[in-house]
Protein backbone atom coordinates (compact mmCIF):
# COMPACT_ATOMS: atom_id res chain seq x y z
CA UNK A 1 0.00 0.00 0.00
CA UNK A 2 1.41 3.43 -0.87
CA UNK A 3 0.89 6.52 1.21
CA UNK A 4 -1.28 8.11 -1.46
CA UNK A 5 -3.92 5.43 -1.04
CA UNK A 6 -4.59 6.22 2.63
CA UNK A 7 -7.48 8.66 2.97
CA UNK A 8 -9.33 7.24 5.97
CA UNK A 9 -8.04 5.51 9.11
CA UNK A 10 -9.97 3.90 11.94
CA UNK A 11 -8.34 3.90 15.37
CA UNK A 12 -9.31 1.59 18.22
CA UNK A 13 -8.46 3.30 21.51
CA UNK A 14 -8.87 6.88 22.73
CA UNK A 15 -5.89 7.05 25.07
CA UNK A 16 -2.81 9.16 24.44
CA UNK A 17 -1.41 6.76 21.82
CA UNK A 18 -4.61 6.57 19.77
CA UNK A 19 -5.34 10.28 20.00
CA UNK A 20 -1.76 11.26 19.14
CA UNK A 21 -1.89 9.00 16.10
CA UNK A 22 -5.18 10.63 15.12
CA UNK A 23 -3.69 14.13 15.41
CA UNK A 24 -0.65 13.40 13.25
CA UNK A 25 -2.77 11.59 10.66
CA UNK A 26 -5.04 14.62 10.51
CA UNK A 27 -1.98 16.80 9.98
CA UNK A 28 -1.27 14.68 6.90
CA UNK A 29 -4.79 15.18 5.56
CA UNK A 30 -6.27 11.84 6.63
CA UNK A 31 -9.87 11.49 7.86
CA UNK A 32 -9.90 9.76 11.26
CA UNK A 33 -12.57 7.80 13.11
CA UNK A 34 -11.88 6.71 16.71
CA UNK A 35 -13.56 3.88 18.61
CA UNK A 36 -13.34 3.41 22.38
CA UNK A 37 -15.49 1.33 24.69
CA UNK A 38 -15.58 4.04 27.40
CA UNK A 39 -14.38 7.33 25.92
CA UNK A 40 -11.35 9.62 25.97
CA UNK A 41 -8.64 8.83 28.56
CA UNK A 42 -10.72 6.12 30.22
CA UNK A 43 -7.79 3.71 30.63
CA UNK A 44 -4.19 4.03 31.79
CA UNK A 45 -3.98 7.56 30.32
CA UNK A 46 -6.10 8.93 33.19
CA UNK A 47 -4.64 8.13 36.60
CA UNK A 48 -0.90 7.74 36.07
CA UNK A 49 1.85 10.00 37.35
CA UNK A 50 2.12 12.05 34.14
CA UNK A 51 5.93 12.10 34.10
CA UNK A 52 7.69 13.04 30.86
CA UNK A 53 11.08 11.66 31.79
CA UNK A 54 13.05 10.42 28.76
CA UNK A 55 16.16 10.24 30.89
CA UNK A 56 14.47 7.72 33.18
CA UNK A 57 12.55 5.60 30.66
CA UNK A 58 14.09 2.15 30.85
CA UNK A 59 12.92 -1.42 30.16
CA UNK A 60 10.99 -2.88 33.07
CA UNK A 61 12.68 -6.33 33.02
CA UNK A 62 15.98 -5.81 34.84
CA UNK A 63 18.12 -7.82 37.25
CA UNK A 64 16.88 -5.80 40.25
CA UNK A 65 13.34 -7.15 39.77
CA UNK A 66 14.50 -10.70 40.42
CA UNK A 67 16.48 -9.57 43.46
CA UNK A 68 13.17 -8.89 45.21
CA UNK A 69 12.79 -12.65 45.53
CA UNK A 70 9.61 -14.65 45.08
CA UNK A 71 8.42 -14.05 48.66
CA UNK A 72 8.40 -10.29 48.05
CA UNK A 73 6.73 -10.62 44.65
CA UNK A 74 3.86 -12.60 46.19
CA UNK A 75 3.23 -10.03 48.95
CA UNK A 76 0.31 -7.59 48.35
CA UNK A 77 2.37 -4.83 49.99
CA UNK A 78 5.31 -5.26 47.59
CA UNK A 79 5.85 -2.54 44.96
CA UNK A 80 5.87 -5.35 42.38
CA UNK A 81 3.11 -7.88 43.03
CA UNK A 82 2.41 -11.16 41.24
CA UNK A 83 -0.79 -12.77 42.57
CA UNK A 84 -0.87 -16.57 42.39
CA UNK A 85 -2.37 -17.59 39.06
CA UNK A 86 -2.98 -20.60 36.86
CA UNK A 87 -3.68 -18.50 33.75
CA UNK A 88 -1.43 -19.99 31.03
CA UNK A 89 -0.95 -16.67 29.22
CA UNK A 90 0.12 -14.90 32.41
CA UNK A 91 2.43 -17.77 33.35
CA UNK A 92 4.01 -17.66 29.88
CA UNK A 93 4.47 -13.90 30.18
CA UNK A 94 6.09 -14.21 33.63
CA UNK A 95 8.49 -16.89 32.39
CA UNK A 96 9.52 -14.73 29.42
CA UNK A 97 9.78 -11.66 31.66
CA UNK A 98 12.11 -13.50 34.07
CA UNK A 99 14.35 -14.59 31.19
CA UNK A 100 14.74 -10.95 30.17
CA UNK A 101 15.83 -9.81 33.64
CA UNK A 102 19.52 -9.99 32.76
CA UNK A 103 22.02 -7.20 32.25
CA UNK A 104 22.70 -8.11 28.62
CA UNK A 105 19.03 -8.26 27.64
CA UNK A 106 18.35 -5.01 29.51
CA UNK A 107 21.11 -3.30 27.52
CA UNK A 108 19.71 -4.61 24.23
CA UNK A 109 16.20 -3.40 25.09
CA UNK A 110 17.60 -0.05 26.24
CA UNK A 111 19.24 0.42 22.84
CA UNK A 112 15.81 -0.11 21.30
CA UNK A 113 14.17 2.50 23.54
CA UNK A 114 16.76 5.25 23.18
CA UNK A 115 15.71 6.39 19.68
CA UNK A 116 12.14 6.85 20.96
CA UNK A 117 13.27 8.50 24.20
CA UNK A 118 15.43 10.96 22.26
CA UNK A 119 12.39 12.18 20.30
CA UNK A 120 9.75 11.88 23.03
CA UNK A 121 9.56 15.55 24.03
CA UNK A 122 9.49 16.56 20.37
CA UNK A 123 6.07 14.90 20.17
CA UNK A 124 4.71 17.09 22.97
CA UNK A 125 6.20 20.21 21.39
CA UNK A 126 4.44 19.39 18.12
CA UNK A 127 1.10 18.89 19.90
CA UNK A 128 1.53 22.22 21.71
CA UNK A 129 2.25 23.95 18.42
CA UNK A 130 -0.86 22.27 17.00
CA UNK A 131 -3.14 23.66 19.70
CA UNK A 132 -3.19 21.32 22.71
CA UNK A 133 -3.68 23.86 25.47
CA UNK A 134 -2.99 21.73 28.56
CA UNK A 135 0.39 22.78 29.97
CA UNK A 136 3.57 20.73 29.76
CA UNK A 137 5.61 21.87 32.75
CA UNK A 138 9.35 21.72 33.36
CA UNK A 139 10.07 19.34 36.24
CA UNK A 140 12.33 21.72 38.13
CA UNK A 141 12.72 20.52 40.77
CA UNK A 142 12.39 16.76 40.35
CA UNK A 143 13.52 14.96 43.49
CA UNK A 144 14.16 11.26 44.14
CA UNK A 145 14.15 10.85 47.93
CA UNK A 146 15.59 8.19 50.24
CA UNK A 147 15.83 7.31 53.88
CA UNK A 148 19.59 6.64 53.60
CA UNK A 149 22.48 7.43 51.28
CA UNK A 150 23.13 3.71 50.88
CA UNK A 151 19.57 3.22 49.55
CA UNK A 152 20.31 5.91 46.99
CA UNK A 153 23.18 3.96 45.47
CA UNK A 154 20.81 1.63 43.58
CA UNK A 155 19.41 4.48 41.47
CA UNK A 156 22.84 6.05 41.00
CA UNK A 157 24.05 2.70 39.65
CA UNK A 158 21.03 2.52 37.33
CA UNK A 159 21.79 6.00 36.02
CA UNK A 160 25.36 4.92 35.34
CA UNK A 161 24.01 2.03 33.26
CA UNK A 162 21.69 4.46 31.44
CA UNK A 163 24.67 6.68 30.64
CA UNK A 164 26.69 3.69 29.45
CA UNK A 165 23.84 2.68 27.14
CA UNK A 166 23.92 6.12 25.51
CA UNK A 167 20.94 7.83 27.19
CA UNK A 168 21.68 11.16 28.87
CA UNK A 169 20.41 12.01 32.32
CA UNK A 170 21.72 14.88 34.46
CA UNK A 171 21.47 14.85 38.24
CA UNK A 172 23.02 16.02 41.49
CA UNK A 173 23.32 14.22 44.82
CA UNK A 174 21.94 16.24 47.72
CA UNK A 175 21.25 15.74 51.41
CA UNK A 176 17.86 15.33 53.02
CA UNK A 177 18.08 18.83 54.49
CA UNK A 178 18.88 20.29 51.07
CA UNK A 179 15.95 18.40 49.60
CA UNK A 180 13.59 19.79 52.27
CA UNK A 181 14.78 23.32 51.56
CA UNK A 182 13.64 22.78 47.98
CA UNK A 183 10.49 20.75 48.80
CA UNK A 184 9.09 21.21 52.34
CA UNK A 185 6.65 18.37 51.62
CA UNK A 186 9.45 15.89 52.38
CA UNK A 187 9.45 14.49 55.92
CA UNK A 188 12.41 14.18 58.30
CA UNK A 189 12.59 10.52 57.28
CA UNK A 190 14.31 11.67 54.06
CA UNK A 191 18.07 11.88 54.64
CA UNK A 192 19.40 11.62 51.08
CA UNK A 193 18.12 12.60 47.66
CA UNK A 194 18.87 13.03 43.98
CA UNK A 195 17.98 16.24 42.15
CA UNK A 196 17.15 15.24 38.55
CA UNK A 197 17.31 17.77 35.70
CA UNK A 198 15.86 18.17 32.23
CA UNK A 199 12.53 16.35 32.64
CA UNK A 200 8.90 17.52 32.35
CA UNK A 201 5.44 16.54 33.59
CA UNK A 202 1.74 16.95 32.85
CA UNK A 203 -1.64 16.50 34.49
CA UNK A 204 -2.42 13.41 32.38
CA UNK A 205 -6.22 13.37 32.53
CA UNK A 206 -6.40 17.06 31.70
CA UNK A 207 -3.84 16.73 28.93
CA UNK A 208 -5.42 13.76 27.17
CA UNK A 209 -8.86 15.37 27.40
CA UNK A 210 -7.45 18.52 25.75
CA UNK A 211 -5.85 16.39 23.02
CA UNK A 212 -9.15 14.61 22.46
CA UNK A 213 -11.00 17.93 22.19
CA UNK A 214 -8.50 19.17 19.61
CA UNK A 215 -8.69 16.03 17.48
CA UNK A 216 -12.50 16.07 17.49
CA UNK A 217 -12.60 19.81 16.74
CA UNK A 218 -10.48 19.08 13.67
CA UNK A 219 -13.03 16.63 12.30
CA UNK A 220 -12.36 13.26 13.92
CA UNK A 221 -15.44 11.14 14.65
CA UNK A 222 -15.57 9.43 18.07
CA UNK A 223 -17.69 6.32 18.57
CA UNK A 224 -18.07 5.26 22.21
CA UNK A 225 -18.78 1.57 21.74
CA UNK A 226 -17.03 -1.78 22.20
CA UNK A 227 -15.10 -2.99 19.18
CA UNK A 228 -16.09 -6.56 18.47
CA UNK A 229 -14.20 -7.09 15.23
CA UNK A 230 -11.29 -5.80 13.18
CA UNK A 231 -11.00 -7.40 9.74
CA UNK A 232 -9.09 -6.75 6.55
CA UNK A 233 -9.54 -7.61 2.90
CA UNK A 234 -8.61 -6.46 -0.61
CA UNK A 235 -10.96 -3.47 -0.44
CA UNK A 236 -9.80 -2.19 2.97
CA UNK A 237 -9.90 -2.85 6.70
CA UNK A 238 -13.03 -2.75 8.84
CA UNK A 239 -13.85 -1.92 12.45
CA UNK A 240 -17.26 -3.24 13.50
CA UNK A 241 -18.08 -3.47 9.79
CA UNK A 242 -17.11 0.14 8.96
CA UNK A 243 -14.54 0.35 6.15
CA UNK A 244 -11.23 2.27 6.26
CA UNK A 245 -8.06 2.36 4.19
CA UNK A 246 -6.09 1.38 7.32
CA UNK A 247 -6.71 0.57 10.98
CA UNK A 248 -4.67 1.25 14.12
CA UNK A 249 -5.14 -0.88 17.24
CA UNK A 250 -4.13 1.13 20.32
CA UNK A 251 -6.04 -0.61 23.09
CA UNK A 252 -3.38 -0.69 25.80
CA UNK A 253 -3.35 -3.82 27.93
CA UNK A 254 -6.18 -5.28 25.83
CA UNK A 255 -4.17 -5.09 22.60
CA UNK A 256 -3.73 -8.85 22.10
CA UNK A 257 -7.45 -9.48 21.78
CA UNK A 258 -7.64 -7.67 18.43
CA UNK A 259 -4.03 -7.79 17.24
CA UNK A 260 -3.40 -11.52 17.61
CA UNK A 261 -5.20 -12.33 14.34
CA UNK A 262 -2.73 -10.09 12.48
CA UNK A 263 0.44 -11.89 13.54
CA UNK A 264 1.20 -9.97 16.74
CA UNK A 265 2.26 -12.77 19.08
CA UNK A 266 4.02 -10.62 21.71
CA UNK A 267 2.07 -10.93 24.96
CA UNK A 268 0.88 -7.55 26.24
CA UNK A 269 0.18 -8.13 29.94
CA UNK A 270 -1.71 -5.83 32.29
CA UNK A 271 0.76 -4.33 34.76
CA UNK A 272 -1.71 -2.47 36.92
CA UNK A 273 -0.88 0.75 38.72
CA UNK A 274 -2.80 2.45 41.53
CA UNK A 275 -3.25 6.11 42.43
CA UNK A 276 -5.26 8.61 44.44
CA UNK A 277 -5.00 12.32 45.26
CA UNK A 278 -4.59 14.24 48.53
CA UNK A 279 -4.38 17.80 49.77
CA UNK A 280 -0.97 19.05 50.89
CA UNK A 281 0.07 21.76 53.29
CA UNK A 282 2.98 22.41 50.93
CA UNK A 283 2.03 21.31 47.41
CA UNK A 284 5.28 20.27 45.70
CA UNK A 285 6.38 22.42 42.78
CA UNK A 286 7.51 19.39 40.79
CA UNK A 287 7.42 15.59 40.93
CA UNK A 288 8.76 13.63 43.89
CA UNK A 289 9.88 10.03 43.54
CA UNK A 290 10.49 7.54 46.34
CA UNK A 291 12.33 4.79 44.39
CA UNK A 292 12.67 2.26 47.21
CA UNK A 293 8.89 2.30 47.68
CA UNK A 294 8.23 2.80 43.93
CA UNK A 295 6.06 5.79 44.91
CA UNK A 296 5.48 8.61 42.40
CA UNK A 297 3.98 11.96 43.45
CA UNK A 298 2.84 14.64 41.00
CA UNK A 299 1.19 18.04 41.61
CA UNK A 300 -2.03 18.33 39.61
CA UNK A 301 -3.68 21.40 38.11
CA UNK A 302 -6.50 21.22 40.67
CA UNK A 303 -4.05 21.89 43.52
CA UNK A 304 -3.93 18.32 44.77
CA UNK A 305 -1.08 15.83 44.85
CA UNK A 306 -1.42 12.57 42.93
CA UNK A 307 0.19 9.61 44.66
CA UNK A 308 0.78 6.69 42.31
CA UNK A 309 2.69 3.44 42.19
CA UNK A 310 2.69 -0.35 42.21
CA UNK A 311 3.10 -2.91 39.45
CA UNK A 312 0.48 -5.63 39.79
CA UNK A 313 0.32 -8.43 37.22
CA UNK A 314 -3.40 -9.15 37.27
CA UNK A 315 -6.17 -9.10 34.61
CA UNK A 316 -6.89 -5.58 33.38
CA UNK A 317 -10.54 -5.59 34.42
CA UNK A 318 -10.10 -7.12 37.89
CA UNK A 319 -11.53 -4.97 40.71
CA UNK A 320 -9.40 -2.52 42.66
CA UNK A 321 -7.50 -4.24 45.48
CA UNK A 322 -7.66 -2.02 48.60
CA UNK A 323 -4.51 -3.65 49.96
CA UNK A 324 -2.55 -2.01 47.17
CA UNK A 325 -3.94 1.42 48.04
CA UNK A 326 -3.05 0.82 51.69
CA UNK A 327 0.52 -0.06 50.72
CA UNK A 328 0.83 3.33 49.00
CA UNK A 329 -0.71 5.05 52.03
CA UNK A 330 1.66 3.38 54.49
CA UNK A 331 4.71 4.34 52.45
CA UNK A 332 3.61 7.88 51.70
CA UNK A 333 2.47 8.86 55.20
CA UNK A 334 5.95 8.27 56.58
CA UNK A 335 7.78 10.16 53.82
CA UNK A 336 5.50 13.13 53.11
CA UNK A 337 5.04 16.05 55.49
CA UNK A 338 1.73 17.90 55.70
CA UNK A 339 -0.22 15.37 53.63
CA UNK A 340 -2.67 12.94 55.25
CA UNK A 341 -2.93 10.04 52.85
CA UNK A 342 -5.76 8.58 54.90
CA UNK A 343 -7.87 11.53 53.68
CA UNK A 344 -7.76 10.80 49.97
CA UNK A 345 -9.90 11.04 46.85
CA UNK A 346 -9.91 9.66 43.30
CA UNK A 347 -8.84 6.11 44.12
CA UNK A 348 -7.98 4.50 40.78
CA UNK A 349 -6.48 1.42 39.23
CA UNK A 350 -5.40 1.25 35.61
CA UNK A 351 -3.66 -1.31 33.45
CA UNK A 352 -0.31 -0.43 31.94
CA UNK A 353 0.44 -2.52 28.83
CA UNK A 354 3.63 -4.44 29.66
CA UNK A 355 5.70 -6.67 27.37
CA UNK A 356 8.12 -9.35 28.52
CA UNK A 357 11.14 -7.75 26.79
CA UNK A 358 10.36 -4.21 27.96
CA UNK A 359 9.85 -2.86 24.45
CA UNK A 360 6.59 -1.57 22.97
CA UNK A 361 4.99 -2.91 19.79
CA UNK A 362 4.64 -0.13 17.24
CA UNK A 363 4.09 -0.39 13.51
CA UNK A 364 2.61 -2.51 10.75
CA UNK A 365 1.36 -6.00 11.46
CA UNK A 366 1.38 -9.00 9.10
CA UNK A 367 -1.52 -7.30 7.30
CA UNK A 368 -0.42 -4.14 5.42
CA UNK A 369 -3.65 -2.36 6.36
CA UNK A 370 -3.47 -3.01 10.11
CA UNK A 371 -1.10 -1.27 12.56
CA UNK A 372 -0.62 -1.40 16.31
CA UNK A 373 0.69 0.98 18.95
CA UNK A 374 1.03 -0.27 22.50
CA UNK A 375 3.03 -2.21 25.06
CA UNK A 376 4.82 0.87 26.43
CA UNK A 377 4.72 -0.31 30.03
CA UNK A 378 5.13 2.65 32.40
CA UNK A 379 6.12 4.97 29.56
CA UNK A 380 2.91 5.21 27.54
CA UNK A 381 2.29 8.86 28.37
CA UNK A 382 5.90 9.83 27.68
CA UNK A 383 6.09 7.94 24.38
CA UNK A 384 2.47 8.34 23.25
CA UNK A 385 2.91 11.45 21.08
CA UNK A 386 6.09 10.29 19.33
CA UNK A 387 4.49 6.87 18.81
CA UNK A 388 1.57 8.61 17.11
CA UNK A 389 3.85 10.73 14.96
CA UNK A 390 5.92 7.74 13.78
CA UNK A 391 2.86 5.56 13.17
CA UNK A 392 1.24 8.30 11.10
CA UNK A 393 4.47 8.63 9.11
CA UNK A 394 4.56 4.90 8.41
CA UNK A 395 0.88 4.74 7.47
CA UNK A 396 0.99 7.69 5.09
CA UNK A 397 4.35 6.95 3.43
CA UNK A 398 4.41 3.15 3.52
CA UNK A 399 7.95 3.25 4.98
CA UNK A 400 8.97 2.21 8.49
CA UNK A 401 10.84 4.96 10.39
CA UNK A 402 14.23 3.80 11.65
CA UNK A 403 13.16 4.51 15.26
CA UNK A 404 10.64 1.65 15.03
CA UNK A 405 13.11 -1.06 14.01
CA UNK A 406 13.51 -2.52 17.51
CA UNK A 407 9.81 -2.26 18.37
CA UNK A 408 8.46 -3.94 15.23
CA UNK A 409 5.25 -5.80 16.23
CA UNK A 410 6.54 -8.80 14.26
CA UNK A 411 10.09 -8.71 15.65
CA UNK A 412 11.60 -12.13 15.39
CA UNK A 413 9.13 -13.06 12.61
CA UNK A 414 10.06 -10.85 9.66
Amino acid sequence: MTGGEVRSVGIVGAGIVGLSTAYFLQSAGVQVTIFDRKGVAAGASWGNAGWLTPGMAVPLPEPAVLRYGMRALLSPSSPVYVPPTSNPTTLSFLAQFARNCTASRWRKAMQGLIPLNNRALEGFDALADGGVDSPVRDAEPFIAAYRTASDREALVEEYQHIHAAGQRIDYDLISGDQAREIEPALSEEVRAAILIHGQRFIDPANYVAALGDLVISQGAILHIQPVTSVTSGPDGAQINGQRFDAVVIATGALLNGLARDFGVKTIVQAGRGYSFSVECEHLPVGPIYFPTQRLACTPLQNGRLRVAGMMEFRPADAPLDPRRIQALVSAGNALLEGADLNDRQDEWVGARPVTADGLPVIGRTADPRVYVGGGHGMWGVLLGPITGRLLAQQITTGRMPSELAAVDPLRGRR
